[in-house]
């Protein structure tokens, strides 16, 4: 009897430290859509960072609020049509998309006073808005887009778009980073900055591209920077990412398993 009133208190005292379950909105583009279709990524994803993130948390469940080739404008025009739901955490990963697109990303005081959907600041103030008003108490936290090699679409070549080394639009990368960056600081939630880590670099991203060189005609796996300004055909050239030119990316822009391994960890850090 004594041996099995032990047993009963050692159950109960199990379970009264058992992780409440949580419930995870992650909203974001085609990184985090991915983590669902790997079969969109030939397959070279096996598994994507959401994935990964409740292999390490388990007591988080995630919802996956991710659209294909979205701005962080696609995502507040359409805030109120996504069917967000309340949450206890809410993660933001935007940012990559609107350097492509040429948007602007404008000040912080377009966040600070909520003037609307025309800049970059004024996209995350409308989306953490609707955010807080589905759970004032979540937990939130925001992402900044990864640096970019090359980008080259695995299964449409002719869809391509070169890296975060030069600006675009006479914006770079980083600055859309930095105002993320901004934002989490003046509203004092969290932020994995991806785009300044150190494990993340330009050149870690994919380990060479294959092109034709051009006095020959031959082709030959250059390096990242060497690689720079190389013409490449998405009509007669072969792809530039083989398999074995998988590195923290599989086609310049989107995660690798490493990748996606070193994004889960990052974020599982800001939710223990």
């Amino acid at each position: 009897m004594k041996k099995l009133l032990i047993y009963v208190f050692a159950a109960c005292l199990l379970l009264s430290f058992k992780q409440k379950e949580l419930t995870w909105v992650a909203i974001g583009d085609s990184i985090t859509y991915l983590n669902d279709h790997p079969n969109e990524t030939g397959n070279r994803v096996k598994k994507g960072y959401m994935t990964m993130l409740t292999e390490l948390l388990p007591n988080i469940k995630y919802i996956n609020k991710g659209f294909n080739g979205w701005t962080s404008g696609g995502i507040a025009q359409n805030i109120d049509g996504l069917g967000l739901e309340k949450a206890d955490i809410y993660t933001v990963f935007l940012g990559t998309n609107d350097w492509w697109s040429g948007r602007p990303v404008g000040t912080l005081d377009d966040y600070k006073n909520g003037d609307g959907n025309n800049t970059v600041y004024g996209s995350f103030r409308i989306i953490i808005n609707k955010i807080r008003s589905l759970n004032p108490a979540a937990k939130i936290v925001l992402i900044t887009p990864m640096q970019r090699a090359d980008f080259v679409y695995l299964t449409q070549a002719s869809n391509n778009a070169y890296g975060s080394y030069k600006a675009k639009n006479e914006q770079t990368l980083e600055q859309f980073a930095n105002a993320i960056v901004s934002i989490a600081e003046y509203e004092k939630i969290e932020v994995v900055d991806l785009h300044h880590d150190p494990k993340l670099k330009l050149d870690k991203l994919v380990k060479f591209k294959r092109l034709k060189e051009q006095a020959t005609g031959k082709y030959v796996n250059y390096p990242f920077k060497k690689s720079i300004g190389i013409p490449f055909d998405p009509k007669t050239d072969e792809y530039p990412y083989p398999l074995e030119a998988v590195g923290l990316t599989y086609d310049g822009l989107h995660p690798s398993d490493k990748g996606n391994a070193i994004i889960a960890n990052r974020l599982a850090n800001k939710l223990k």
